[in-house]
């Protein structure tokens, strides 16, 4: 293969893609969360200081595809990776994971913003946050009758209302009813990750009729080639 790929990590699927790369490719992640250190490629972790610094760093590194396999919700970052690859002039293809689509029996209420969220959560008491480590900016701001549980990759101080536990999916179905009835959740909230891995507890809140508050999808920018699945994308690459 003639093409030096820069992949920008950020999603299970990526490691995935990153396990078929040779060592002329690299393998990028943000710096959050644990590195792997069985890979035969490149891998390199940071920043590269928005749209500008990322585009200096595909001409000095002669990468001549850029896959963008980052978080849903990490749209700047898709965006900037967007605009990299076209002042380089180099293809931008990303792994576009689909959304979770309600099914029966599901109270799902999408939010546009953490404005929306604050508001759509008040008539609830023991909410469960899957947002990642955007609430703790927020611990500060929790109303006297609610406390929240927050999950995230790694456990951090919460507060007298609040408990950060840290965990890792994948999740089963058996540890997440445990879960709910432990704490005594009354609302789920979420992002639309689509992920498989962390799909068991909307099939809990499902079966316990709790509602979910859906942080809404961000628009991401047009790309060259956008792939559903790791297959078809290590498929086109010839991989």
């Amino acid at each position: 293969m003639s093409n030096r790929i820069l992949l920008l990590g950020g999603v299970t699927e990526a490691l995935a893609i990153a396990r078929r790369l040779g060592p002329e490719h690299i393998y990028s992640l943000a710096g959050i969360g644990r590195v792997p250190q069985d890979l035969g490629c490149q891998v390199r972790v940071g920043g590269y200081g928005g749209a500008e610094g990322l585009a200096n760093y595909l001409r000095e590194a002669g990468i001549t595809l850029l896959i963008d396999a980052t978080h849903p919700y990490a749209a700047q970052i898709s965006h900037n990776a967007a605009l990299a690859a076209q002042a380089v002039g180099i293809p931008c293809w990303a792994l576009r994971r689909p959304a979770w689509e309600a099914q029966p029996g599901d109270d799902w209420r999408e939010v546009e913003d953490w404005a929306g969220l604050i508001e759509a959560l008040k008539p609830f008491r023991r909410p469960l946050f899957t947002l990642g480590r955007e609430p703790l900016q927020h611990l500060d701001e929790i109303p006297p009758d609610q406390f929240w549980t927050l999950r995230a990759l790694e456990a951090c101080p919460g507060n007298e209302r609040c408990e950060v536990i840290g965990a890792r999916g994948p999740f089963n179905i058996d540890d997440e009813r445990a879960l709910f009835e432990r704490r005594a959740i009354d609302v789920l909230v979420s992002k639309n990750s689509g992920s498989v891995a962390t799909e068991p507890k909307l099939e809990v809140a499902r079966e316990r009729g709790v509602p979910v508050l859906i942080l809404k999808r961000p628009t991401l920018p047009e790309v060259d080639l956008a792939f559903t699945g790791v297959s078809l994308l290590l498929s086109r690459l010839g991989l």
